[in-house]
């Protein structure tokens, strides 16, 4: 990887279509390295863990129009400070954590916006709903007044050929559009966050809003 972090993120901005927005992962990256990000102009940072992105958040606290986008798996009892620290949470991936978030939300004044985390593929090492549990719980999560639930999140399984990366990005641009044709009352299926460093070009390719890019931008990161 050449380059400073500014010349990849002018490079990779390059290839993204206007209206795509770039998530910087910033997961094990230093608060000087996240400095220069927002030099470069980026102003969405995503965590992975809520305590490592309150230590950041507390040394970044001056940058004006920072928007902090929760990308990891959320426990229920960590709701409330999630609520609390991120303007968005992509990883929102069952009924019972979006109702939890819900009732949260309405008790602290917020309207946070939110992701439905969805397992196109099956996968043991991934959270989320499978396709059909999404679809039965439509009805449910619609009733979540105090979330702005924005569109689908999705992570691909380890090992897929581009094309079929492709297609798993494409059925879930496909349910989106399903679910937002059936016209529900606070459902919004605006945003598509998929795609990370190894497969964003393909993410774009199949209709992606938001792609979550870490190493591409800072490089290799241990553990």
């Amino acid at each position: 990887m050449t380059g400073s972090i500014a010349e990849r993120i002018a490079h990779i901005r390059q290839q993204l279509p206007p209206g795509v927005r770039l998530i910087a992962v910033t997961k094990q990256v230093s608060v000087d390295a996240m400095r220069e990000a927002y030099e470069a102009g980026v102003r969405d940072f995503g965590e992975s863990q809520i305590q490592e992105a309150a230590a950041k958040q507390v040394h970044l606290q001056e940058l004006p129009n920072l928007n902090w986008h929760l990308i990891g798996h959320l426990q229920a009892n960590k709701a409330k400070k999630a609520l609390e620290q991120f303007q968005w949470i992509h990883s929102c991936d069952s009924l019972k954590l979006a109702q939890r978030l819900n009732r949260l939300a309405a008790e602290l004044s917020l309207k946070p916006h939110v992701c439905l985390q969805v397992k196109m593929l099956p996968d043991p090492n991934k959270y989320g709903w499978t396709v059909p549990e999404l679809l039965a719980d439509l009805s449910e999560l619609d009733r979540c007044e105090a979330l702005q639930i924005q569109g689908l999140m999705t992570i691909l399984p380890l090992g897929l050929s581009p094309q079929e990366s492709f297609d798993v990005f494409e059925r879930t641009r496909d349910l989106a559009s399903k679910i937002k044709q059936q016209n529900w009352q606070n459902l919004q299926m605006h945003e598509l966050s998929m795609g990370m460093s190894g497969d964003y070009a393909i993410a774009v390719q199949a209709g992606a809003t938001m792609v979550r890019l870490g190493q591409i931008i800072f490089g290799e990161r241990m553990g």
